[in-house]
């Protein structure tokens, strides 16, 4: 195998796949990095047998030239010293090389490194998904819905089914859904596609895989198609493979958790609630949820305040847009408010409460597509 490559390019592609390869893997093949070349180019494959990633480099796209030789042929190299030699070599250009005795030598500018490689014979296959449904979302969109709502899944294995993203597909519509059982996020798009045959009332996907997918997608209009099987899910784009298996178990109904009707409902600026709810938040650190109070007044005013005895007092009014319905005061975590606003890129905010022990919402005023929830906490 030889292969004479760009560096950033390579570089850039090991990053992406990189982000899959765990040293706790049962199997020791998976702590390597497998680089197959092909006439086509170079494809890196990272796995830890949950999510496995693929990323190909072409010999040129876009008119820019990124192979300029190359003798096929694969390799599986150290995914703990490849990736720091690569970003370390001083010359724009990389030649390796590997013999017959899976010796990887790596030249560039003067330098020149001699890896043990292992053989690519010994990697996991990894097998294209057979895909029962696909749809195509944008770049943009993709990473968008999965800001608006992998933040809520849950951090504890107790119920593992808690730790993934629900995505359901009702009228045109995909959604998804996120909640750790204090807290429910959902994000909603329309598609072109129909998926009133969506084959399947369960798909979970790892909140970590979601978080990882994230940060490879760049922002743009290009398509992510993404394809599903039975305890699989894919998302592919020119360049890129990312596989992902789905979580086994029963994944709530939430939708029954959303109040139906509100007794008080507020509209106020989001930056001024987000502000007040993040500096009443700077003594509650002590308690265990950053629990924080809000209650009405007269005059479209709202006080948010946190009292910590040992610390001290903090209180704030806040000057809302409209508000009507009963007076209340209730209790909740500023964490899981300020997570919640934060993915709101509207500027007016509508909050509507059902009582003082009643879970709330939160959704920007022009939209209904994005819809975040808390369960409040009782105080006394």
């Amino acid at each position: 195998m030889k292969v004479i490559i760009n560096r950033n390019k390579l570089l850039e592609s090991i990053q992406h796949v990189t982000k899959a390869i765990s040293s706790k893997t049962a199997i020791p093949i998976l702590e390597g990095l497998k680089m197959e070349v092909t006439t086509n180019g170079v494809t890196l494959t990272g796995s830890d047998s949950d999510i496995t990633i693929q990323s190909f480099i072409p010999i040129e796209e876009e008119g820019i030239q990124y192979i300029d030789e190359l003798e096929p042929g694969s390799i599986v190299a150290h995914a703990k010293y490849f990736p720091d030699i690569i970003r370390k070599l001083p010359s724009e250009t990389v030649e390796i090389t590997v013999d017959e005795q899976l010796l990887m030598t790596i030249q560039s500018g003067a330098a020149e490194f001699d890896l043990n490689g292992q053989s690519a014979e010994e990697y996991p296959h990894v097998a294209q998904i057979k895909s029962e449904v696909s749809f195509e979302l944008p770049n943009e969109l993709l990473k968008t819905m999965i800001r608006q709502t992998v933040f809520a899944v849950s951090t504890s294995e107790t119920r593992p089914i808690l730790t993934g993203v629900n995505i359901k597909a009702e009228n045109n519509n995909i959604q998804f859904i996120a909640t750790d059982s204090h807290r429910l996020a959902t994000s909603k798009m329309p598609i072109e596609k129909n998926l009133e045959e969506f084959p399947f009332e369960q798909v979970v996907v790892p909140g970590k895989s979601l978080n990882e997918l994230n940060k490879i997608l760049d922002d743009s209009d290009k398509k992510v198609e993404i394809s599903i099987a039975a305890n699989q899910i894919a998302f592919q784009t020119e360049n890129l493979y990312f596989l992902s298996r789905l979580l086994d178990g029963r994944y709530p109904e939430t939708s029954r958790l959303i109040p139906d009707e509100s007794k008080t409902r507020i509209l106020v600026n989001k930056k001024n609630i987000q502000s007040a709810v993040d500096r009443a938040s700077l003594l509650a650190k002590d308690n265990h949820n950053n629990v924080i109070r809000l209650e009405t007044l007269s005059d479209s005013k709202m006080e948010i305040s946190s009292n910590s005895p040992e610390i001290g007092k903090v209180e704030e009014d806040v000057i809302v847009d409209s508000m009507d319905g009963e007076e209340l005061k209730i209790s909740f975590s500023s964490k899981y408010m300020l997570d919640a606003l934060k993915i709101m890129d509207a500027e007016q905010v509508k909050i509507e409460f059902t009582g003082a022990m009643r879970p709330f919402i939160i959704k920007p005023v022009d939209s209904d597509d994005i819809l975040q929830l808390i369960l409040p906490v009782r105080t006394y």
